[in-house]
């Protein structure tokens, strides 16, 4: 068999996995399936979606991403409770700000590789992280509680869990299908060549920096409107929002699920986020160092991730003896 003929295969074998999946993901407030725990898992799937869009296809390793969610997270909880700013505007903006905030870093970090890219992005996040401990209107250590649902467009109520649980599915499927029109256009083939070879890509006249610095920017409007949906979810917004621990779950999602991928990082966001719920009532703290070694067996067994190993097997199993 060639090599066209497996990929058309593997292909269509994903175009497949994509819709039972889909299927899975509208059905799932009539098979039993919680509806905030469903949110929750969605809202970190963009968050990991948009940080495998920076990582998988740029090759750029943010260690400080959390704080783009938690500054969209604050942001909106503020506006919509404080302010009295509908749901569909508070998130508008919370994701406008960590746009802003990303912009913002990325023009002072982008120019760097590496180990110090990753650097830099981590101690500016934990500023930003200090500024939302002390801050008055974030409640501290506290939190920002109470936040309302609202109504959609003034018109729709979000009280109710599932209507509340499709306007996110909505929602993340326009993430989705964003980060894919993003990979698959020939801005997205400018930063694989980068990921690839980046001194490539200069010498082939290419601005690698302002293309870097509109993925990195792209990233992290994605990861302010999961931050914003989390928070019109749950009702609050807190610190853990913003830790530095979360921006290391996010890379755990993502190499979880499988780097590179489109399920990948969606796999893993809901893998982390079931055990951490089916655990935590369970082990208590011992949840963190069953993660770790979660993480570890991944890295040991599957090096691509579960989706990145699923497809390497498929295409070893669809090629010729």
């Amino acid at each position: 068999m060639s090599h066209a003929n497996i990929s058309r295969d593997t292909a269509k074998l994903a175009r497949a996995g994509l819709w039972v999946g889909l299927a899975i993901l509208l059905a799932a407030p009539f098979i039993g399936l919680y509806p905030v725990f469903m949110m929750t898992a969605l809202c970190y799937a963009i968050f990991a979606c948009a940080f495998n869009l920076l990582l998988g296809y740029t090759g750029l390793l943010s260690f400080g991403h959390a704080a783009y969610l938690g500054s969209a997270a604050y942001a909106t909880g503020w506006l919509v409770r404080s302010a009295g700013w509908s749901p569909e505007l508070g998130v508008l903006a919370g994701t406008a700000i960590a746009a802003l905030c990303g912009l913002v870093i990325g023009l002072i970090s982008i120019r760097r590789q590496g180990i110090y890219f990753a650097m830099v992005t981590l101690a500016l996040a934990q500023m930003i992280y200090f500024v939302f401990l002390q801050a008055p209107f974030t409640g501290g250590e506290d939190g920002l509680q109470g936040v309302p649902r609202g109504k959609l467009f003034g018109l729709l109520s979000l009280d109710d869990d599932r209507v509340l649980y499709y306007v996110v599915l909505a929602v993340f499927l326009a993430a989705f299908l964003t980060i894919m029109r993003v990979v698959h256009s020939p801005y997205g083939q400018v930063l694989k060549a980068i990921r690839e070879n980046e001194p490539r890509a200069v010498s082939l006249g290419y601005d690698v920096n302002r293309y870097k610095l509109l993925a990195f920017v792209l990233s992290t409007a994605l990861a302010g409107l999961a931050g914003s949906l989390k928070t019109i979810v749950l009702g609050f917004a807190t610190l853990s929002d913003a830790h530095w621990s979360l921006s290391g779950e996010v890379v755990l999602m993502t190499l979880l699920g499988g780097m590179g991928t489109f399920a990948g990082p969606v796999v893993g966001a809901f893998t982390v986020v079931g055990l951490q719920n089916f655990l935590a009532a369970r082990v208590g703290p011992w949840v963190t160092v069953i993660m770790g070694v979660t993480f570890v067996v991944c890295v040991l067994v599957f090096r691509r991730g579960v989706v990145g190993e699923l497809k390497a097997r498929l295409q070893a199993w669809r090629a010729p003896r």
